[in-house]
C-alpha cells in the first residue's frame, strides 16, 4: 500500500480546522479526514480529538479477518470516539456545540471498508471509471435525491453547508459503512469539503490518474482548490495499492 496525505488552510480561513490521519498495524491501513466545526478553535480541538482518538484504538487491533469484521470495528468505535468529543464539549464551556465531519477507510490486502459522517468524501478509482463512494450527509444531498433541486442546484445552493449528521455534537450518531472492492492500482481519495467544492470530479481523476508520485497529485488537487478560491481548509489523503509495501505517516 502507497499512502500520502496533506492538509492545507487555504487562502481565506486564519485556523485549520481540518485534521488527518494516516496509521498502519498488522491489520491494515486506518486513514481518516476530519473537518472540525465549533467556534473559535473548537473546531480544531474536535477534529484532532477524533484523529487521536482513532489512532489509539487502532494500535490495539492485531487482525481484520474479513469485511464484516471491519464494518463491525468501525461503526463499534466511531460510538466511542463520539462519546469522548461529546463529553469534551459538555465539560468545557468554550467547546460547546463543536462537531466534526469524518470519512475512513480500512484498508487491507483485498479490500477497503469506508465509513463516513457529514460531508466529507470518498472516491474512487478504478478500471471502471472514478465514482464517489459515499453519500453526503447533508441539506442539500436530501433535496438532489429527493428530486427538489438537481445537482447543478446544490453547487451554489445558499444552505449547502447544512449538515444533518456530524460526529460529536449529539450523544449519539450514525456512521454510514460499506466495503468495497480494492484491487491492484485502484486509488482511494478520502478528502474534506474544502477540495470536493472546489475541484471537479473530472479534475480529480485527470490528476489521480497520471504517472506522478502520490506527493505531487495530491499538491497538484490542493493547489487548484486554492487557485478556484480556496475559502475552506483543504485535505486529502490519497491510497494506492501497489505491488509493493510503502506506507508514508506525517503527523496533523
Amino acid at each position: 500500500m502507497e499512502t500520502f496525505y496533506l492538509t492545507d488552510r487555504g487562502k481565506v480561513r486564519q485556523h485549520n480546522e481540518d485534521c488527518v490521519g494516516v496509521f498502519e498495524n498488522e491489520a491494515g491501513v486506518l486513514a481518516i479526514v476530519a473537518d472540525g466545526m465549533g467556534g473559535h478553535l473548537a473546531g480544531d480541538i474536535a477534529s484532532q480529538m477524533t484523529i487521536s482518538t482513532f489512532k489509539v484504538l487502532w494500535e490495539k487491533v492485531e487482525s481484520i479477518a474479513s469485511p464484516q469484521d471491519a464494518e463491525a470495528w468501525f461503526t463499534e468505535k466511531v460510538m466511542e470516539v463520539n462519546k469522548a468529543v461529546y463529553e469534551h464539549s459538555l465539560s468545557n464551556p468554550e467547546c460547546q456545540g463543536m462537531g466534526t465531519t469524518i470519512v475512513g477507510a480500512i484498508v487491507t490486502t483485498s479490500f477497503a471498508t469506508v465509513g463516513h459522517i457529514g460531508d466529507s468524501r470518498c472516491y474512487l478509482l478504478n478500471n471502471s471509471g472514478y465514482k464517489q463512494v459515499t453519500q453526503d450527509h447533508s441539506l442539500v444531498n436530501e433535496l438532489v435525491r429527493s428530486g427538489q433541486i438537481t445537482k447543478e442546484d446544490a453547487e451554489h445552493h445558499p444552505r449547502k453547508n447544512v449538515l444533518l449528521r456530524a460526529l460529536g455534537t449529539e450523544q449519539t450518531v450514525e456512521l454510514d459503512v460499506s466495503t468495497i472492492e480494492f484491487e491492484q492500482d485502484d486509488v482511494l481519495l478520502l478528502c474534506s469539503d474544502g477540495l470536493s467544492n472546489k475541484v471537479s470530479e473530472q479534475e480529480m481523476q485527470l490528476q489521480l490518474s497520471n504517472s506522478l508520485p502520490l506527493a505531487e497529485k495530491a499538491k497538484t488537487l490542493v493547489e487548484l482548490a486554492n487557485e478556484n478560491g480556496g475559502e475552506d481548509n483543504i485535505s486529502l489523503v490519497i491510497v494506492r495499492k501497489t505491488a509493493n509495501h510503502e506506507l508514508g505517516e506525517k503527523p496533523c
